[in-house]
């Protein structure tokens, strides 16, 4: 039998019992449309996240105290030797890190912000001149303090964007207004841009300030010989080609001012920009599979439904098959006949559930501003391929029992 006359008595037989047909086919299309679904989610949260770290600057190293096995560097024991303000200008000096374009440094701490009576509990970093362009960060009003503001200590301060909204629900023009932190009276001189969430949390609701100011008229964290402590220090590399390089750079540097001996630990923790990206990359890709796989198990309840519905289509057409290879029909032929007919099935709920998985991707994209679920051609193509696969297998054993059928005993079949 040819494979379109197969095709054409499949689909004549298929359009008899439409609603038995939508029905045998509704496992698959959920099993599919749930497939394409999650996976395009979890491929959008994948690039999302990727998108957030990139946000955070370009080529970048993180320089904390400590081991990263020791939690944030916040939760981390007070015994844990920090970082300082030198440590920083070592590493910005050309001859030891060459390729190091900008180094900043950021002492991190919880503070209350107050305005007009409206108190805020945010984040305060207190950081150097050069925290903007090695974050990639810029403001959308005013200006970042300058080097003269950092000499002189001034109590000017810059508003995430989320700390600007609570403090100015009006909408009114920040700059030059007083808020106070801590109690202590600063002038705002800006506004950043808005980030959304990061490492850290929310990076908008967040105040940034000069780390003399911070150190010395708030926070009070300095080393027992009177250095400025800082929570991290980032370093932008020139070219992401150097970044392993330069990573070794600053180990041996570090680990020169610390005094560690040949064989000990390092005491400080070197993180690059990629490897929390690959980090990230390798859980949300496991999740992804995960939940693709969970979907999946719809694929094989909606395949037990197509052999059962396939089983019942042989018992009624039995008369049919007996009249069939009475004149001549072959076993192979009715094999391929019902075969046919169980792939036709899958391949169009295959197609339906596509339809439905990419418009609920495509919701979720349109539901969340800022969210983009990724619809893969890989997804779709797999998800038809196990489809029309699941078809064929679940149709064998049906298909199998029709070609078997004695033509003499199914034409008696009453």
């Amino acid at each position: 039998m040819k494979v379109i006359e197969a095709l054409r008595i499949a689909m004549r037989a298929l359009a008899a019992n439409k609603l038995r047909s939508v029905l045998t086919m509704l496992g698959i299309i959920i099993g599919v449309g749930a497939v394409i679904a999650l996976m395009s989610i979890g491929r959008g949260v994948e690039k999302y996240v990727t998108d957030q770290f990139a946000g955070l600057g370009s080529n970048l190293l993180f320089v904390a105290p400590g081991q990263i096995s020791d939690g944030p560097p916040s939760l981390r024991p007070n015994t844990v030797k920090a970082l300082t303000v030198a440590d920083m200008e070592a590493i910005a000096d050309p001859s030891r890190v060459p390729h190091a374009s900008s180094v900043a440094a950021d002492f991190q701490t919880r503070v209350s912000v107050t305005r007009a009576g409206k108190t805020v509990n945010v984040q305060a970093s207190a950081t150097t001149p050069e925290y903007p362009r090695v974050r990639n960060w810029n403001t959308t009003a005013g200006s970042y303090f300058s080097m003269l503001d950092s000499a002189e200590r001034q109590r000017v301060v810059l508003l995430g964007a989320d700390t600007y909204q609570d403090l100015f629900p009006n909408n009114e023009y920040p700059v030059d207004q007083i808020v106070q932190i801590n109690e202590m009276n600063f002038r705002v001189i800006g506004v950043m841009e808005s980030k959304g969430g990061g490492p850290g949390g929310n990076l908008d609701k967040s105040v940034f300030l000069p780390l003399t100011t911070g150190q010395d008229r708030l926070f009070k964290q300095k080393t027992p010989n009177g250095e400025y402590k800082v929570s991290v220090i980032y370093v932008s590399i020139d070219q992401s080609e150097n970044i392993p390089l330069a990573q070794e750079e600053i180990t041996q540097l570090m680990r020169e001012r610390r005094g560690i001996n040949y064989l000990d630990q390092d005491d400080f923790s070197i993180v690059s920009q990629n490897d929390l990206i690959a980090v990230f990359g390798d859980i949300l890709g496991a999740l992804t599979i995960f939940l693709g796989a969970i979907a999946a198990i719809s694929l094989l309840v909606g395949g037990i439904g197509i052999m059962n519905i396939m089983l019942v289509s042989v018992t009624e057409r039995t008369r049919e098959i007996g009249l069939r290879k009475a004149v001549g029909a072959k076993r192979a032929d009715v094999l391929v006949q019902f075969l046919i007919e169980a792939m036709a099935l899958a391949a169009a709920g295959g197609l339906l559930g596509v339809a439905l998985g990419w418009s609920l991707a495509l919701l979720v994209s349109t539901a969340f501003g800022d969210f983009e679920a990724v619809v893969g051609a890989d997804a779709i193509f797999t998800s038809l391929i196990v489809a029309t696969a699941v078809g064929l297998f679940f149709g064998i054993f049906p298909a199998f029992r029709a070609s078997r059928l004695n033509p003499i005993d199914a034409l008696r079949y009453e």
